[in-house]
């Protein structure tokens, strides 16, 4: 009797029943980062940090080329973790301990690794949060961006018991110590000129809050786009039919890009930031959706000397982005909804992040 063949559906992705702690998951389709790649990024977030797309300024500082931009380097290694971690996601709920550990340069490879250090299955029993830890590495196998996040995912087989619940200790922030600062560099060649601004890091103090004047407006396009790029698969950024019947009854974008257009506007007053050293925290606090307009302000959480380095320091830096509302409207995140504090409707992001920046 001919047997009908076994039936897989492609694309399927991992619910929250197929996680388990310990789980080591190799991500497919290695990307290799071209020029076109910078360009388009540039094209889509107006991204100004020299160091990026300044081939002189890099080599004047000692790198062996322009860099990729950190956050489009860290899209693109987070793209790869998307079909088997959150292609069904419910949303991406927060970052931590990310580290930019090597610069990524245009015709590197990146492949990433997750494992899987945390599960906790909600109380509606529809859906869990799993935490993983992930590394991406050129293709010489070095490692270059490595990070944490948690991810809230839909579960397909609701009869299945909850796994054992596994929640992760997190650092607060990435210390000085541990941030990567290339031995080859030598920032006492900076020179202000190809930034426009000559407020280095001696300039910032603790508690100052720079409220960014530009605003951008995100069409659907844009940051449909934006995602393709990223390779970055989850449906609730592509697929309209299926967002029709959500709560949200609309494409969602992508957090990740909300993060690059908050930093792209954030140049206006941190334009000597010459690069993301880590994040240290985040989270996506409301939804963006295309014509929504994203403004951000910056409050400087710490300034730090660096470790045997006399010509760069670090800003530990809190960066807060808003739809649809200047920052300079907006003086608190938080505000009183039933008898307790939430973030305000239109604050879209809280991130933790630490940059680096020359010192006089």
């Amino acid at each position: 009797m001919h047997k009908s063949p076994v039936r897989t559906e492609p694309g399927r992705g991992n619910f929250f029943e197929d996680f388990h702690f310990g789980q080591v998951l190799h991500h497919a389709t290695p990307r290799t980062i071209t020029d076109g790649d910078c360009s388009l990024y540039i094209a889509l977030t107006g991204s100004r940090q020299p160091l990026h797309c300044a081939q002189p300024v890099a080599h004047a500082l000692g790198y062996r080329d322009r860099t990729v931009d950190d956050l489009l380097a860290f899209h693109i290694a987070f793209g790869k973790t998307v079909p088997d971690i959150s292609v069904n996601a419910v949303a991406n709920l927060g970052y931590a301990n990310v580290k930019f550990v090597r610069p990524v340069y245009p015709g590197d490879t990146l492949s990433t690794t997750s494992t899987v250090i945390g599960l906790k299955q909600n109380s509606n029993g529809a859906n869990g949060v799993i935490y993983v830890h992930s590394v991406s590495h050129n293709q010489n196998r070095q490692p270059v961006i490595e990070w944490m996040r948690w991810v809230m995912v839909h579960k397909q087989n609701l009869s299945l018991p909850a796994p054992a619940t596994v929640i992760p200790e997190l650092d607060a922030y990435v210390p000085p110590d541990r941030l990567f600062i290339p031995d080859f560099t030598d920032f006492n060649r900076f020179e202000t000129k190809a930034t426009g601004s000559e407020k280095l890091w001696n300039d910032y103090q603790r508690g100052e809050r720079i409220n960014h004047p530009a605003g951008m407006t995100v069409d659907d396009s844009d940051h449909t786009m934006a995602t393709r790029l990223y390779q970055n698969n989850a449906r609730l950024h592509f697929d309209a039919l299926m967002m029709k019947d959500t709560q949200f009854g609309r494409r969602l974008m992508y957090g990740g890009h909300v993060i690059s257009l908050c930093r792209a506007l954030s140049y206006d007053g941190l334009e000597n930031a010459i690069g993301i050293a880590a994040i240290n925290a985040g989270t996506h606090c409301n939804p963006c959706f295309g014509g929504d307009t994203i403004y951000s302000w910056t409050e400087v959480l710490d300034c730090w000397e660096l470790p045997g380095r006399q010509d760069l320091g670090a800003l530990r830096l809190r960066m807060v982005g808003l739809k649809n509302l200047p920052a300079r409207e907006l003086q608190n995140t938080h505000t009183e909804q039933n008898g307790r504090q939430a973030y305000h409707p239109n604050v879209v992001l809280d991130l933790d992040y630490t940059v680096l920046m020359p010192r006089r």
